[in-house]
């Protein structure tokens, strides 16, 4: 049994659009459902390229993610995806491919898996095979065996450092015709796999996700044939990160402050000028600021003992807010404290946001704008799109 204080489900992906296209013929979803602590990720593949292929693969995780989320039964979800999708006028089709992972609390992984290449387990660092049955569903009103689809639904049980790895065709299917592969990249990808962790046996998903999805480039000379991308779901030991911002609403609680911040385990950020003063203060240590560190107009960092990064407070996370909201940007290269943030974001699995609650006066003043929100909002809505978009176990402490 996972639990979730001592084993996090980490899930990354990576996409790639086919070259020359400005849109992504595949879609990935990923949802974390709070309540339940289940962890739910699709990746549907739309038939052919470009726009068409974008909104068959949108519609398709659309409401195969919907459908799970609600707990409907599988065989109501493909038969309704069957139903909606338009046919293509040349092939005289209608479909994407897809696959969906639901792991619950408990460390169960169901699995459907329809027409993408095989999903795979990776266990102690080698590909393991596990069972799974298939099913026909038919189209309603057909009996001609035309409009008839084969999935495969697998049950298993995660482990600690298992992951789970699944891909489009498009990664599978890079480098086909070449001299080295004149079959694609499919016989080989496994590999690949295997190599990559034990080099690292504690790579990320989200790292993981864009190497297979990078090299399949690659195997394409750099002109990606297909629509490419990746998803990983793995279970390991939480990385925790606490993200401190705001003086506490009483004097008398700048001590615990300095407590919660000193015992923490894990990597530890602290944001505002004054909250940086209490720190200093109560745990009788200096703050040096970093002078040179001025980019995109937002104030320099400063270092303390035992502090990982130290930023000034309502306009850094605000800055952090809209880097959130954008989404899963394609490179991490972005300059600043609030990309210094971000970064480390990523490699965490649970935020603890301790927020003070005095109010600062400067942030009432009406002649700031409207988007200055005052601390508490601002935290608010990063705690959501990290829940939201980015599946981070979040806990929201006000003091």
């Amino acid at each position: 049994m996972l639990n979730k204080d001592k084993l996090f489900v980490e899930v990354g992906s990576y996409q790639n659009n086919k070259y020359g296209n400005m849109v992504c013929g595949d879609c990935v979803l990923l949802k974390k459902c709070v309540g339940e602590n289940r962890n739910i990720a699709v990746l549907s593949d739309g038939l052919g390229s470009g726009v068409k292929a974008n909104v068959l693969s949108t519609m398709t995780a659309s409401m195969a993610m919907n459908f799970r989320v609600r707990h409907e039964p599988i065989i109501r979800t493909v038969k309704t995806i069957m139903k909606t999708l338009p046919v293509d006028s040349v092939r005289n089709i209608s479909y994407s491919t897809f696959t969906i992972v639901d792991v619950d609390n408990n460390g169960e992984a169901k699995i459907v898996e329809f027409d993408n290449p095989p999903l795979l387990l990776v266990r102690n660092g080698k590909i393991h095979q596990f069972p799974t049955s298939d099913t026909i569903i038919r189209k309603e009103g057909l009996t001609n065996g035309l409009d008839e689809r084969r999935i495969k639904l697998s049950d298993v049980t995660l482990k600690k450092e298992d992951r789970l790895v699944f891909y489009s065709d498009g990664v599978s299917q890079s480098g086909i015709g070449n001299m080295d592969m004149p079959f694609g990249w499919e016989e080989n990808i496994y590999q690949f796999i295997e190599d990559i962790i034990e080099k690292n046996p504690y790579i990320s998903a989200r790292e993981l996700s864009k190497r297979i999805v990078k090299q399949a480039e690659l195997n394409d000379i750099l002109k990606p044939k297909d629509d490419t991308s990746c998803v990983i779901m793995y279970v390991r030991e939480p990385r925790r990160l606490l993200i401190c911002t705001g003086p506490p609403f009483s004097e008398s609680k700048d001590k615990y402050l300095a407590e919660i911040v000193s015992s923490y385990r894990g990597k530890k950020i602290v944001c505002g000028g004054t909250t940086s003063q209490i720190l200093s203060r109560e745990l009788n240590r200096e703050i040096t600021v970093d002078i040179d560190d001025v980019v995109a107009g937002l104030p320099p960092k400063s270092t303390m003992e035992g502090i990982d990064l130290m930023t000034e407070g309502i306009i850094t996370l605000g800055a952090l807010g809209e880097i959130l909201k954008a989404g899963m940007p394609k490179d991490l290269n972005g300059q600043g404290p609030a990309w210094d943030m971000f970064r480390m974001i990523l490699d965490a699995d649970i935020i603890d946001l301790v927020v003070g609650t005095k109010i600062n006066v400067a942030h009432q003043d009406p002649t700031l704008p409207v988007e200055l929100e005052i601390r508490r909002n601002v935290v608010k809505n990063i705690a959501a799109l990290l829940e939201e978009k980015f599946m981070k176990d979040v806990r929201l402490q006000f003091i």
